[in-house]
């Protein structure tokens, strides 16, 4: 048996409005409702909304993206008028990496948790990329 991930759930204050976030967004099928959840399907993974009163811990929710899903949900980010960072942690407000000789950026959705959109996977560009990912550096 291959393993792959299945499903993960995703805290929200309205579950419905989150997933229809998510699913404007990055271009995908409309959730469906699955008991307490707001499913959402990104290939074969879900990520199932489920509302909370309580805290909600910030999460981090990366998506590998061709160069064209980049240029509309990129469109979609400013159309919007939404913040995004080239960096996780937010220092480089307005801006895209290139790292992997790819593209990426950083979004929030209306919970607080950070969206990634990746063109590249981490790392697949090598040390000899001509904009290799920081985290190999790390290394």
């Amino acid at each position: 048996m291959t393993v792959s991930l299945n499903h993960t759930i995703v805290v929200a204050r309205d579950k419905a409005a989150s997933a229809a976030f998510l699913t404007e967004m990055l271009g995908l099928p409309p959730s469906r409702m699955l008991g307490h959840f707001a499913v959402v399907q990104v290939g074969a993974t879900s990520l199932d909304f489920v509302e909370t009163d309580g805290e909600i811990a910030q999460r981090h929710f990366a998506f590998l993206v061709s160069e064209a899903e980049f240029d509309a949900i990129f469109e979609r980010i400013r159309a919007r008028g939404l913040s995004h960072w080239a960096d996780p942690f937010r220092r480089e407000p307005g801006r895209i990496n290139r790292w992997d000789d790819g593209r990426g950026l950083y979004f929030d959705d209306p919970n607080g948790h950070l969206l990634e959109i990746i063109t590249r996977p981490y790392g697949s560009g090598g040390p000899h990329a001509a904009h290799p990912n920081p985290l190999l550096s790390m290394t």
